[in-house]
């Protein structure tokens, strides 16, 4: 499991291991492994030509310290410095006697020299770099970049040179992922300790490019609950269910699904095929689309009596392709059982009716659903995806999965949010919320709680979407398909 820390925690961890060690050797732990991460980008260290953009503080020292092990290795390092006098001294006298070089106004300290910028000499050593090192802003950055660093970030960008950033990309919010302005592209980030949320959430991850973790010895100093989780193989194959050999379809979870209408009887079949990948023992569907659903899947029970009267169940579903009619989200809404609120029930639920339950409540909202319960823009919620999947979760008083590029699941109680990012562009095709919402369902179904069953459905979706794609256009009904092999590779 990948973990992300806040700044805060972050800060408090590195004083506690400073103090325990030599001074500086916190900071010679991040430039060696900076210098290394850089190293192999290169490939080939003598003769390459690397450019170091450096600010103020710690951020700048890590790029000076890891540029002079570069050029004791033969590369030709150049350190622009965008605040002179508040360069890491020690860092550039070691850049210094490595045979490193300063070039712009940083080169010459005076009044006269900065006056003539240069300009020209900067920008044309960043575009004949081959690697730009990104050290002008820390993880305790706030807003877009200033001028000068956005024009030396955009030049990095127009060259050919590969963009390494020094712990987080310098312009994007490294507790929030918010991008407020110019920032830097990386092609690679190194950081150091653990994740930062900006690392693992969009719009910043973006920004980040591949990232590389350091390891300093910070995590003895970390506290056990991180602000955000991101699962991997084994962590997802700990939650999926497996039937014994004393399973019944009952023990291995009935789930409900109230969806569609006249109009879209399509999700309704969507939304069943999920559940049945999903693993569960049996569905249930009420609404008006029965035909087509028995049609294309012979082994869902149909009932046309609403939720009330359809049989017994371990969980809902309601709300996919539901369109206009309330009746049917007002009785799951009433019921003592897991519900997964999607779609069109999201926009019929009662806000009181939702924080009035005491059974398990999942909405998965997309970011225009979000921005409509939350009285916002959609922009705005694309902008701050934690902020507002935090926010939602409080409001509701329910476990929120937030869709998009990156899914994130936070929970009414707080706790860390879990971000996952197995997801394609591709998934980006009409259905495709109707099998995610199926496949959660029946996770609720089994037992899951509702934080696990949207973190494990998520996972599990993404890489039925990347399966079903293989890079090329692939409908809902063909990331439905897929589940299943992206069951098996992650149970194995």
């Amino acid at each position: 499991m990948r973990t992300a820390y806040s700044v805060e925690t972050v800060r408090t961890a590195e004083r506690a291991l400073m103090a325990r060690l030599p001074e500086g050797a916190l900071m010679q732990r991040a430039a060696a492994g900076l210098a290394a991460a850089c190293a192999e980008l290169l490939g080939r260290v003598y003769g390459s030509r690397v450019v170091l953009l450096v600010g103020s503080g710690d951020n700048g020292g890590d790029a000076m310290y890891a540029g002079a092990r570069l050029a004791r290795r033969g590369a030709g390092v150049a350190a622009v410095l965008l605040a002179p006098e508040r360069a890491h001294a020690e860092g550039l006298a070691a850049l210094l006697r490595a045979g490193g070089r300063v070039v712009g106004a940083g080169a010459d300290r005076s009044a006269g020299a900065a006056a003539a910028a240069g300009v020209g000499a900067v920008e044309e050593a960043v575009l004949r770099a081959d690697l730009v090192v990104d050290g002008i802003v820390g993880i305790g950055g706030k807003g877009g970049l200033r001028p000068e660093a956005a024009r030396l970030a955009a030049c990095a960008t127009e060259s050919r040179a590969a963009v390494v950033a020094v712990d987080l990309p310098s312009g994007v919010d490294a507790d929030t992922g918010e991008v407020p302005g110019d920032a830097v592209r990386a092609d690679l980030t190194v950081t150091f300790g653990t994740h930062k949320p900006g690392l693992l959430i969009d719009p910043a991850r973006e920004y980040a490019g591949s990232v590389r973790l350091v390891d300093i010895g910070l995590g003895a100093e970390l506290p056990d609950e991180p602000e955000l989780e991101a699962l991997q193989h084994a962590d997802v194959a700990r939650l999926l269910p497996v039937p014994a050999a004393e399973s019944d379809k009952y023990r291995r979870g009935v789930v409900g699904i109230a969806a569609g209408s006249v109009r879209y009887p399509g999700a309704a079949v969507l939304a069943v095929s999920g559940a049945l990948r999903g693993g569960a023992g049996a569905v249930r569907y009420v609404g008006p689309a029965g035909d087509a659903v028995i049609s294309r899947f012979p082994e869902t029970l149909v009932s046309d009596q609403g939720p009330k009267h359809a049989g017994r169940v371990q969980a809902w579903v309601v709300g996919p392709g539901a369109g206009d009619d309330a009746s049917a989200v007002g009785e799951v809404l009433s019921s003592d059982v897991p519900v997964l609120i999607d779609a069109d029930g999201l926009r019929l639920a009662d806000a009181d009716a939702v924080r009035a339950r005491t059974a398990p409540t999942l909405m998965t909202p997309h970011a225009g659903e979000a921005a409509a319960l939350l009285g916002v823009s959609r922009e705005t919620v694309e902008g701050a995806r934690l902020t507002w999947a935090r926010e939602l979760a409080s409001r509701y008083g329910a476990t929120v999965l937030l869709k998009g590029s990156t899914t994130l699941v936070a929970d009414a109680r707080g706790g860390a949010v879990r971000v996952n990012a197995t997801g394609t562009p591709w998934l980006a095709t009409a259905g495709s919320g109707d099998v995610l919402s199926g496949l959660a369902g029946s996770l609720l179904a089994a037992g899951l709680s509702a934080r696990d069953a949207g973190s494990a459905a998520a996972y599990l979706h993404g890489l039925a979407g990347r399966y079903a794609a293989d890079g090329a256009p692939a409908g809902a009904h063909d990331v439905a398909e897929a589940i299943p092999a992206a069951w098996r590779d992650v149970r194995d």
